[in-house]
């Protein structure tokens, strides 16, 4: 199967958790539109979605699907996105859609996380994939001098030449050269260097399934 179809595979396999009646939370990227698109076919049978992007919530609402503001909603019974990377806790490297800041909020008002993606996301450690962290633009060059402290090399995303600009008006620092061992340190580490906005460690927020799509079918792991 191609990766595409490993993508449509878990997008639908996630509706058995899609609660009938509730609002579901929903995330960013390639394989959560496949998710979006399964279901607009189940539409009728929920309220609607708290989105965690532009994006997404203008693919929602094209499907005709109600887009909850996050302040609006005191809790969801799920949510339901992709990962860059997964290990084999549930902890997640997140943000190469550039929505990391949404997801952790829409993450953190949801009593389960539900991870899709394709096997090639399941990593031993995290760290292959380049970090994505979400900073204020005055504090970008500090932070960038404290990974490369760390070990790592930092550059700043550009979009057309430019520093991509996030929907919350921030630029995000990708971070190359680290091996994650303990997430939740790590996480809760760098969530305090003055400037992060948001670091795209998903370890606080971790996932607590994950529907992952292989030749063989969709694996469920649960954390």
């Amino acid at each position: 199967m191609t990766q595409d179809e490993l993508k449509a595979l878990v997008g639908q396999a996630a509706l058995k958790y899609v609660v009938p009646g509730e609002i579901v939370g929903v995330g960013t990227g390639s394989t959560v539109n496949k998710f979006i698109d399964a279901l607009a076919t189940m539409k009728d049978q929920i309220k609607g979605a708290v989105s965690s992007s532009e994006a997404s919530t203008v693919r929602l609402k094209a499907l005709g699907i109600p887009v909850f503001d996050s302040n609006d909603v005191e809790s969801l019974s799920v949510y339901i996105d992709g990962a860059d990377e997964i290990d084999q806790q549930g902890h997640m490297v997140k943000g190469g859609g550039a929505a990391l800041t949404r997801e952790k909020i829409v993450a953190a008002q949801s009593k389960q996380f539900i991870c899709i993606a394709d096997e090639s996301k399941l990593v031993g450690a995290l760290g292959a994939f380049p970090l994505p962290v979400e900073v204020i633009p005055m504090a970008t060059a500090r932070v960038m001098r404290q990974f490369v402290a760390m070990g790592g090399t930092a550059a700043v995303r550009l979009k057309d030449g430019q520093p991509l600009v996030t929907d919350n008006g921030q630029h995000i620092v990708d971070v190359k050269g680290l091996t994650i061992t303990d997430p939740v340190a790590f996480e809760t580490e760098v969530s305090q260097w003055p400037g992060v906005v948001t670091v795209g460690v998903f370890a606080l927020q971790k996932a607590q399934v994950c529907l992952l799509g292989t030749a063989q079918g969709v694996k469920t792991l649960a954390f």
